[in-house]
């Protein structure tokens, strides 16, 4: 079996390099189709493999302008001299480029949901009820996607839900000298309850969450403060994350500015670390309050120990279990405030740390990447079959 994998990024979208691997592991021949551009994180890690790297004529960007139908046809001729068996996509442009520029081709097509985002656009739903029926198969990311695309009308036989999963052999909970390091190297004290948030900044989108940024930055850091004035004793909020682009961090900066988070000294924001398990060691709880989101930063959590408060965002629920985290309602700085007093609370009573036991047992069953990454090239064995 021949797959072409196409995805609109050269940069993010390692997560789908488990699939990659698991096909060629089966001995399938693979190859990635991604945009024109630099040498970005996911090229490099094709390359690596030696997977073969294919620059799509079209960049994946839809504007009114005869350069897309021409992007679109090249994208086109490329897919049938690829000849492949399945084509596999992620990410809505990806999806909208690979399902026009392969009408009439042979090839299956297999669209695999890394979030649901899209779907919360009134307008993109109407269209994608149409469209989603050129896939074989949708393979949501979540059950609330795979959920969603059923309510379209997607026949329930040809969409099925994997998560993308996180990796439990690189993501462990830290020894104990390990968490030691990280917290000195955060410059967290001794018996300090630490609260983190892993997420890019993304700027606000126009079609979805009009002027907000979907991660949630916003509600934390409303919520922190009002945390912070009501507790006593020590406590950090370290936030790992810069703008995923241009107007992303300069979304972030509006909000730094917003909330003052220069001149508050129990918050430390960074853009990035060498080992982002750094920051899961370092922390006690994970917080992720996005107002859309698929499973995000809880399963990395999840897999180091670390329990986490989500909100009812999209998949997050499926990310935690009563007995493990926290699910409060999106957009309630009031419910994020009274999670925060929880664990603070499991925190200095020693309950926490059982909590985080039972986060990582949880993932472990439920987001192993390895699982995953083998049921969704069992996914594509069968479409490639029919």
């Amino acid at each position: 079996m021949k797959v072409a994998m196409i995805v609109k990024t050269d940069d993010g979208g390692r997560w789908t390099l488990p699939h990659l691997d698991e096909l060629r592991g089966r001995g399938h021949e693979v190859v990635a189709v991604l945009p024109p551009g630099s040498e970005g994180r996911l090229r490099k890690a094709l390359h690596d493999r030696g997977i073969d790297v294919v620059q799509s004529a079209f960049d994946f960007r839809f504007r009114p302008a005869p350069a897309t139908a021409a992007g679109l046809l090249g994208l086109r001729g490329q897919l049938r001299a690829l000849a492949p068996d399945v084509l596999h996509y992620h990410l809505y442009a990806s999806a909208l480029a690979t399902r026009i520029a392969s009408l009439g081709l042979p090839a299956r097509r297999v669209h695999m949901v890394a979030g649901p985002l899209y779907l919360e656009s009134p307008l993109i739903r109407l269209v994608e009820r149409l469209l989603c029926r050129l896939d074989a198969v949708v393979v949501g990311g979540s059950e609330h996607t795979a959920t969603l695309y059923r309510r379209i009308g997607m026949p329930g036989a040809r969409v099925t839900a994997i998560p993308y999963g996180v990796d439990t052999a690189h993501f462990t909970p830290p020894s104990p000298a390990y968490r030691a390091a990280c917290r000195d190297a955060f410059g967290v004290a001794a018996g300090t309850f630490t609260a983190c948030m892993v997420a890019y900044v993304y700027p606000p989108k126009r079609l979805t969450h009009r002027g907000r940024g979907i991660k949630g930055h916003d509600v934390l850091l409303a919520a922190w403060q009002r945390f912070r004035r009501e507790t006593s004793g020590g406590a950090r909020l370290i936030l790992l994350g810069g703008g995923f682009t241009p107007a992303g961090e300069t979304h972030k900066r509006a909000l730094m500015r917003r909330f003052g988070v220069a001149a508050d000294p129990s918050i430390d924001w960074q853009d990035s670390v060498l080992d982002v398990r750094d920051c899961y060691a370092a922390a006690d709880v994970s917080i992720s309050p996005s107002l859309s989101e698929n499973h995000g930063a809880a399963l990395e959590a999840g897999a180091m120990g670390v329990p986490s408060i989500v909100s009812d965002a999209g998949a997050l629920p499926e990310t935690v279990a009563p007995s493990t985290g926290w699910t409060v309602p999106r957009d309630d700085v009031d419910a994020l405030v009274a999670a925060l007093h929880e664990a603070h609370a499991e925190f200095r009573n020693g309950a926490l740390r059982r909590r985080g036991q039972l986060a990582r047992e949880h993932t472990e069953a439920r987001f192993a990447q390895d699982r995953a990454a083998a049921a969704v090239a069992d996914v594509l064995e069968r479409a490639a079959r029919r």
